[in-house]
């Protein structure tokens, strides 16, 4: 077995690994968009048996310094190479001197414990929330407003000390992409970029201002939704189970169609209450 970084030349090659293991969606490792994103501005590795790719793995690095976090966004094996230790070569090298690490685990049975011996804990499941937007009403002194992708990247960046525009102008790129604000009594107190293909779409990040108590990210989550229009009025959202919009939407009728676990070397690399995170890219 071959571990080595990934070029332009694998798309293809990683797409049908990702097709194989029932990620054929937009915003997958089947979207050359992705990985090309990723090729850019994090490290993509394959695993290679016999000169054929049977496996990838991606991280982005977010923030800099000893503060830095490194967010594994992938990691997948066909299906007909499974047993061979093509995960765990993987991780290795994508997380070689990397302390602060974290990712959604899936709950495939050899995820949890793979992550685990990487010195991961399971924190809380994050929730793949959908439902109709038309069932929730924006929150008094709450409105959204559009803006460019550099506005949100750049409130981000003053109220987190972290950039990140190129994911930001990533997402915004994605079919439906928009940036948004939303403005409590005049102030942008939440910034977020809105994108997605058919039922992914919805909020992808979403950022408050630091400081802020629960219920004003619980009503900066539910006013942007509120403001939503898709087509059949249905969206999505992924939330941490404990986030404080988790409730009213579960209340408004939404629900939760799957799950992943939130694993991190430090329970405070993402505030649950607080923080609404790409499962990708966090």
């Amino acid at each position: 077995m071959y571990i080595r970084d990934a070029t332009v030349a694998d798309l293809d090659a990683i797409a049908a690994v990702a097709v194989a293991t029932g990620q054929g969606e937009e915003w997958t490792g089947a979207d050359p968009a992705y990985i090309g994103h990723l090729l850019v501005h994090g490290r993509v590795v394959v695993a290679e048996q016999r000169g054929t790719v049977t496996g990838f793995g991606a991280t982005r690095r977010i923030g800099e310094g000893p503060e830095a976090v490194t967010m594994l966004c992938d990691l997948f094996v066909d299906p007909g190479s499974h047993g061979l230790g093509a995960g765990h070569a993987m991780l290795s090298a994508l997380w070689q001197d990397t302390p602060r690490r974290m990712t959604f685990s899936s709950l495939h049975a050899h995820a949890l414990p793979l992550y685990t011996r990487s010195g991961l804990d399971a924190w809380w499941p994050l929730l793949y929330l959908a439902g109709d937007v038309r069932a929730l009403s924006t929150p008094a002194r709450w409105t959204v407003s559009e803006a460019t992708s550099g506005e949100v990247a750049e409130l981000e960046r003053r109220w987190t000390g972290t950039d990140r525009a190129a994911d930001h102008a990533a997402w915004a790129a994605r079919p439906g992409g928009l940036a948004v604000l939303a403005v409590r009594d005049g102030v942008a107190v939440a910034a977020a970029t809105v994108a997605g293909a058919g039922p992914e779409y919805g909020i992808v990040h979403l950022a408050v201002e630091p400081g802020s108590v629960p219920h004003v990210a619980r009503d900066a989550v539910v006013a942007v939704l509120a403001s939503l229009e898709p087509p059949d009025g249905r969206a999505r959202v992924c939330l941490p189970a404990p986030h404080a919009a988790t409730r009213p939407l579960l209340s408004a009728g939404w629900r939760s169609d799957a799950m992943d676990m939130f694993m991190a070397t430090d329970p405070g690399l993402l505030d649950p209450r607080r923080s609404v995170p790409s499962p990708a890219l966090a």
